[in-house]
């Protein structure tokens, strides 16, 4: 996850020397806002008149200490979050800054490195908290996408654009890449708002019984039929009808298919009276039709018919951003389904889910979230209550040398991290310098 480079640090020590030196690597090695504070009452002053992403603090001060600054800003600004530094001795002083509240700390002396790996982990942290947030504050039963990132924008903006006409429009994308909610919004953004929504997955049918689904019946028309049947493309009359998995549809069905479209009329199985229409029509697959055309199983003609507007949905996997505000809406919907008052979720766990492959994409997801909403032992979700197959491999005993059980741990990291040094050490839970060596030593460096 990109960091938003505006953020806003204050460093506080009243070593002019330090927070200088401090403050010069960031502003060398980032482009975060840098502002310094020579004691807490310095830093108390700034804060009540500037606005802060991250104070980094040490804990003996003269006048104001780490502490009593620590406290004020616990009451009066909650969700700043603060990164302690302590000097030798200082270290029941630093368990209880993290007893208040303080995200983490560092004993002087430091490296540099390594205060940069803790201040952008803790703002990633934060930011990841705000998604999650965000996504809690979206109604359960929500049918709108959750989202921002810059494909999911990009296909807002087009479902805004073909949304008021008539035109037919095919939705591509994997499984479980929200097709129906796109279909959904395209509908409730159009002049047939309030007229039938209609949905048939074409997949989920009998390959005998879709004729009778889609035009109707007459009284009979075929064993079994008793009565007359209205069709699907009579129920959406003046609405919209969603045809799921078109692929599916039978080859012989694709010809009447085709008539129906040009023509904005049908006839019941059975009957001879022509039905005068007025649908429009959103299709959706989840395979390759170009594909199913050159296989001689999906009509050509067919095809460009349904294809006017086209809606490619992208995997989940490629569009990493939305994870988090997709978990708060699911934490949330889920809490509620499940009677259990879970407040969030780890940010180690929801980096493990940015990089998790998602075969099912949204909907697996979704599936992740209630299963450890129900599983976890605490009001926030942790990564072991994801249950997630890697995190079983990863926890399971390994054989071997100490060094070679390291050395494979490691080797697992980078690999999963696709060579992250960053990511690989949080994960770890070593410093970024420690690891740097652990990968020289076992000639991991050219794993990306």
């Amino acid at each position: 996850m990109s960091l938003d480079k505006t953020l806003k640090i204050l460093i506080v020590d009243d070593e002019k020397d330090l927070r200088t030196k401090i403050a010069r690597f960031l502003k060398s090695g980032t482009a975060f806002d840098i502002s310094v504070a020579e004691n807490g009452l310095s830093a108390q002053r700034q804060l009540q008149y500037e606005h802060f992403d991250l104070v980094v603090t040490d804990l003996d001060m003269p006048g104001m200490n780490g502490l009593t600054l620590l406290r004020w800003i616990v009451r009066e600004h909650a969700q700043l979050p603060v990164l302690m530094m302590s000097g030798y001795g200082e270290i029941s002083d630093a368990v209880e800054a993290m007893r208040i509240g303080a995200v983490d700390y560092l004993e002087k002396p430091f490296d540099l490195e390594d205060l940069q790996q803790k201040i952008e982990q803790t703002l990633e942290n934060r930011q990841i908290q705000h998604l999650v947030d965000a996504g809690k504050h979206t109604e359960p039963s929500s049918q709108k996408w959750i989202g921002e990132s810059l494909a999911m924008r990009e296909i807002k903006t087009l479902v805004e654009r073909v949304a008021p006409t008539s035109s037919t429009v095919l939705i591509s994308g994997e499984s479980g890449t929200g097709k129906e909610i796109v279909a959904r919004m395209i509908h409730q953004l159009s002049p047939r708002a309030n007229n039938p929504f209609v949905a048939i997955n074409i997949g989920g049918v009998p390959e005998n019984l879709i004729e009778s689904e889609l035009f109707g019946h007459e009284k009979g028309a075929f064993t079994g039929a008793t009565s007359q049947k209205t069709g699907l493309f009579e129920m959406a009359s003046s609405g919209t009808l969603f045809l799921d998995e078109i692929g599916e549809i039978p080859f012989h069905l694709q010809v009447k298919l085709l008539r129906v479209l040009q023509e904005l009329e049908i006839q019941r199985l059975g009957g001879h009276k022509s039905i005068p229409i007025d649908v429009r029509i959103v299709a959706a697959t989840n395979k390759n039709l170009n594909e199913q055309i050159e296989k001689g199983l999906f009509r050509e003609d067919l095809f460009y018919r349904l294809n006017i507007i086209q809606i490619t949905l992208p995997a989940l996997r490629e569009r990493k951003e939305d994870i988090p505000e997709l978990i708060g809406h699911f934490i949330k919907k889920y809490s509620a389904t499940v009677n259990r008052s879970i407040q969030g979720i780890e940010p180690g766990a929801v980096k493990v889910l940015q990089n998790y492959p998602f075969s099912g994409n949204v909907r697996e997801l979704e599936n992740i979230i209630e299963r450890a909403i129900i599983f976890a032992q605490t009001d926030y979700i942790t990564l072991k209550d994801l249950g997630l197959p890697g995190t079983v491999v990863r926890n399971r005993a390994k054989r071997g040398t100490l060094d070679e059980v390291q050395k494979e741990v490691i080797l697992e990291a980078l690999q999963r991290w696709e060579g992250n040094r960053t990511r690989t050490a949080e994960e770890l839970g070593i410093d970024r310098k420690t690891l740097l060596n652990k990968i020289k030593e076992y000639g991991f460096e050219n794993i990306s």
